[in-house]
């Protein structure tokens, strides 16, 4: 391996891998490079699966959620009951009333 000098002139990087062969590279074109690795690695990374942890963690939030709308709909059925046994003692009352009138 032989090694390699990086020097800089002025808008322009300047590799020299050999001695005589140059190869020159604008800042722009490195920038985009590592930019465009940085995001192809930091898209693999995001792209692995979920550990246990995770899964346990989304279970445990379906699972409270799940528990969530259940206690609503429970006590959204428990008003409507407590509304029709309201009503319907209102109608008792009502009937009543009715009949103690009908007997005098």
């Amino acid at each position: 391996m032989l090694p390699m000098k990086i020097r800089r002139a002025r808008c322009k990087l300047v590799l020299v891998s050999m001695p005589g062969r140059k190869t020159l590279v604008k800042r722009i074109v490195v920038f985009m490079l590592l930019v465009g690795l940085s995001g192809a690695w930091s898209a693999a990374v995001n792209a692995q699966s979920p550990g246990v942890a995770e899964y346990a963690r989304e279970s445990r939030e379906a699972s409270r959620k799940s528990a969530k709308r259940q206690q609503r709909m429970l006590k959204k059925a428990s008003k409507k009951q407590r509304k029709a046994m309201k009503k319907y003692a209102k109608a008792q009352r009502k009937a009543a009333k009715r009949a103690h009138r009908r007997a005098r």
